[in-house]
Formats: structure tokens, sequence, C-alpha cells
């Protein structure tokens, strides 16, 4: 039995979030036994029923000025933590080090099973939002290192993640274990749904529909997009922002400030998969110029249905582009990214033959990623087994 630990599982969307239930969803395809441990949230009831493996959720509040985040307590349920406590697993992925992860440390130390660990985000950037004393911040990070240090294996979504594990003050080794996505559609189908799409929203024939698909919080860099787009906001285009967060009445201020409004449409929260895929598929251009993320299933969910990403070259999250080949990028500068957005509107056969890059370079099924990640998992289990000196019958 494989273990997927995460503090936030649908319907909580976020990226890490998502790829614990890929993890889930596929290993079980697969025909492997998993079981998911996870804080509750409301409306998890129907992820529960509409899923073929075990979600075990246990007592959870809500986090203050972080909705939709909650915050787990296992131990305020002797249900759960019975249940829990008879599971046998024979090892345990931790895609959160907190609450989670400390969950599966302990089951991993009691039952002498290897624990992985995935370093998924910028921790000290939300950290630094709630908390404002960095001796605090910094002994928050240092809770976190010592969690990763406690795993058999850390992984991460891809190598330019480690500069920011390393910053934080981890010293052991590492292994690169890419994210994948679920968005993969034949390319008549993707005309198909653009076209519908595109009409669906509104969008003239004469328009660039630019698209953000994330959590709406400033750590995004959310206040650049909007800065970038009110430098040409004469020019014939539209943004259409999905997702939710606790930027987002700062952000429908912002956007009135700048006299945006005719110009960006907040959708928020989508949860149906099918719809969002169908909206990557109808955008021209994604805006991603976050300096937060690490690895963002976005850009591959949108690269997926041909859609390329602006991203800022100094972010992690832009290793996987390519410039002008399978995505575009600029310094980090307003005029910059203006600009560049200001000439792709001209020119749409080059975001037509970038976004048909990025669907052959950038993304990667998820079927593809657990045939990897189940090969991973033997070989740490049978390196376990041998360090341990675990004999089985």
């Amino acid at each position: 039995m494989y273990g997927i630990f995460n503090d936030n599982f649908p319907p909580i969307l976020d990226g890490v979030a998502l790829t614990a239930q890929n993890y889930a969803y596929w290993l079980h395809q697969k025909g492997y036994d998993v079981r998911v441990i996870t804080p509750y949230a409301p409306d998890s009831e129907d992820v529960i029923k509409a899923a073929d493996y075990p979600i075990h959720r246990f007592p959870s509040i809500p986090i203050p000025f972080r909705a939709p985040y909650r915050y787990g307590m296992p131990y305020l349920s002797a249900r759960f933590m019975r249940e829990f406590r008879n599971m046998n697993f024979e090892l345990v992925h931790a895609h959160c080090p907190f609450v989670t992860g400390d969950l599966a440390y302990s089951v991993a130390k009691k039952q002498q099973i290897p624990l992985i660990a995935t370093f998924h985000s910028k921790y000290r950037q939300d950290f630094e939002h709630n908390v404002k004393s960095k001796l605090i911040v910094d002994w928050m990070v240092r809770h976190i290192i010592r969690f990763f240090e406690k795993a058999d294996e850390v992984w991460i979504p891809q190598a330019a993640v480690e500069p920011t594990l390393r910053e934080y003050g981890y010293k052991g080794h590492v292994e690169v274990v890419e994210n994948g996505n679920d968005f993969y559609t034949p390319v008549d189908k993707i005309e198909e749904m653009r076209d519908d799409m595109r009409e669906e929203l509104g969008i003239l024939p004469d328009e660039t529909m630019l698209l953000f698909v994330g959590q709406h919080i400033w750590e995004k860099n959310i206040g650049f997009i909007l800065d970038a787009l009110s430098l040409i906001k004469d020019k014939p285009f539209h943004l259409f922002m999905v997702g939710t967060g606790y930027a987002v009445r700062e952000i429908r201020l912002k956007i009135a400030s700048l006299g945006l409004q005719n110009k960006v449409t907040m959708l928020g929260n989508i949860h149906d998969r099918e719809r969002l895929k169908r909206i990557d598929a109808a955008a021209d251009l994604f805006l991603f110029p976050s300096l937060y993320d690490n690895a963002p299933l976005v850009v591959r969910e949108a690269a997926a249905m041909h859609t390329p990403a602006l991203m800022l070259q100094e972010s992690t999250a832009a290793e996987v582009i390519t410039a002008d080949v399978n995505g575009f990028l600029t310094p980090n500068n307003l005029n910059d990214y203006a600009d560049c957005i200001s000439y792709l509107l001209e020119h749409h056969d080059i975001l037509s033959r970038v976004g048909d890059k990025a669907s052959l370079t950038i993304s990667r099924s998820w079927d593809n990623v657990i045939e990897e990640v189940v090969l991973r998992y033997r070989d740490i289990q049978e390196n376990y087994k041998l360090k341990h000196g675990i004999i089985v019958p």
C-alpha cells in the first residue's frame, strides 16, 4: 500500500493538490493500492465519492487570511487515528512538510518503511506574507529543512528548484522527478474547443485572449501583470483570470484603479477540469511572470493545449522555456513585459508556432510520469531494505 500525504487536496485547488491527486489516481489506475491522507475541506464529500481510491480525511480549521487553506488536526479524531494506525504501508510519499508530513514520518518510522518528501513550494515567501519577524520565519524554514533531512529521499519537480532548497539550508541528495499534466488532447479537438470557448467567453475576432491561472495572491506577481497591461490598454486584448485567494478583493480594486475593467475578467475557481482545459485551448498567450513558483503545473497544462507562456528570465519556473522556441521570456521589467505582449498581439503566427512547440516539449502525461515514479518507488524500497537489513520471507 502506498500513502500519498498532503495538507491540501481537491476540492482545494493548487498545483501541489493536483499533483497529489494525480499521483493517487494514476497509481490506482495502474493497479496499486493507494491511500490519500489529507485534512477535511468543505465539499470534500463530492471528491471522495468521485474517487475510486480511499481518501482519509481528518479534522481541520480554516487558516486565517489564507482561504481556502486549512490547518489539519488529526489527533482530534480518535476514529481517524485508529484507522490510520491500522494501515500497513509499503512506502509513504509526503508532498508537504507540515501536518501530513509529520504523519508520514511517524508512520514511516513506526512501520520501518521509506519516506519520500517532495519539495514543491517556496515556503519562505508564504511565511513572510503572514509573519513579520525574520527570526520566526528563519525558525520556520529550519523546521521545514529538518523534516526533509529525515526523509529517505527528497524529490524536486525540476532541477532549477534545487538552489532554493540549498538556500534554505538542505545539504542532502535530491532527485528530479517531473510533474505531468492531464490535458492531452488531439489537435483537431483543440481547435473545436478553442472556437466554442472563445464564442462562449465573447472574444471578438480581432481580440487576443490572454490568460492567467493560479492562486490570486500577490506572490504570483499578479500586480506586475496588471501594471504591464495598463501600459498597453489601448490594444485589442482581453485577460481572463482563473483562481481564488486572499487578494481577490484587492485585485479587483487594482483592476478598477488602472482602468482595466473592460479588459480583464475574473472567472473565479474552476473545478471542472474539462472546462479549464477548454479555456486553456481558447487562449492565445498565458501570462505567468511569477518568481514564487517552482514548477507550475498551469504552464504545462496551457502548453498541452498549444498555448505558450510569457515568463521572466530570472524565474525558477522558466527553466523549461527556451526563449521564442517553446515560450517567451523577458527581463523582470514592466516595460519589457508590456512590449513583448504588445508585439505578440500583432504576430499570431509566432504565437501559433511557439504554442505548437510548447505542446511537444513542455507537457508530459501523468500516465508516463507515474510509470517512472513506480520504478523509483521499487528501487527505494529495495535500497531501504538493504540499508536497514530488513529480510522479507
